[in-house]
């Protein structure tokens, strides 16, 4: 039986690395993304020439509906749910000073990145633990987060706040999973090279230039995606609740 792996915000970036790496890998993909599939027709094609069997939901991470829909038709469509890459995600739609932050922007940003990954999380979970056993375990469930996780930007805290928010449910859930055989592991991107980078590209353009990053160089999309594809394979199969970061050995502490 070939398994099914959801990747949200699968369409572009990150995502889309991620969606074509397991594809390549023998799963079968549901991408679910809040844009037309029409408007992503030349990734799609990649997806096709590789061989990938797929199915494009559109939808918002922060809608119940939607999450319950996206569910309910990868089911339909291929029987089950067997990795679960919480992808989707959003930056504050205008950068700002900590000690102006608006209450909208906070909400708009928890609400799609912690509150929408928690409870399609939950919803993933459950399809789960109704299905058999395939291979050595139930189920992988794989969250994006950053290292803002635990790096501080006072211009974006409610980015920071939401991914440390999306490290917990990691601890959470591999707590509450492990039991069940399902695993649940983290990848923490640094700076990578994406839309959601493009704004800042001169900022991070010269902290590489300074040597920041001991891996002096942007990362890819690829990179994420090689490390989530290990992590949803059976190369880690006594560990869950951990985390690899992603990032050039930023998180080094160097003196």
């Amino acid at each position: 039986m070939k398994k099914t792996a959801i990747v949200t915000g699968g369409s572009r970036g990150i995502g889309f690395a991620i969606a074509r790496r397991l594809g390549l890998d023998g799963f079968a993909v549901v991408i679910f993304a809040t844009t037309p599939e029409e408007k992503n027709k030349e990734n799609l094609k990649l997806l096709e020439a590789d061989g990938t069997e797929y199915h494009y939901v559109q939808g918002n991470i922060g809608s119940t509906e939607d999450r319950r829909r996206l569910v309910d038709e990868a089911v339909s469509r291929f029987g089950g749910i067997h990795v679960l890459v919480n992808n989707a995600g959003v930056a504050p739609k205008v950068r700002g000073d900590l000690l102006e932050m608006t209450e909208e922007s906070f909400d708009y940003v928890i609400g799609i990145n912690t509150k929408g990954t928690m409870f399609l999380t939950q919803a993933v979970a459950n399809q789960m633990l109704k299905q058999p056993m395939v291979g050595k375990k139930r189920g992988t469930i794989v969250n994006v987060s950053s290292c803002s996780a635990e790096v501080s930007s006072v211009n974006r805290g409610e980015y920071c706040v939401s991914k440390a928010g999306v490290s917990m449910l990691t601890t959470l859930y591999a707590d509450r999973l492990a039991r069940e055989d399902i695993l649940v592991h983290e990848v923490r991107p640094g700076v990578i090279s994406t839309d959601m980078t493009a704004g800042v590209h001169e900022k991070y353009e010269s902290l590489i230039e300074q040597g920041i990053f001991p891996i002096a160089r942007w990362g890819t999309p690829e990179d994420v995606a090689g490390a989530v594809s290990a992590f949803c394979g059976d190369a880690f199969l006594y560990t869950t609740g951990n985390y690899i970061d992603i990032d050039g050995g930023f998180h080094i502490k160097r003196l």
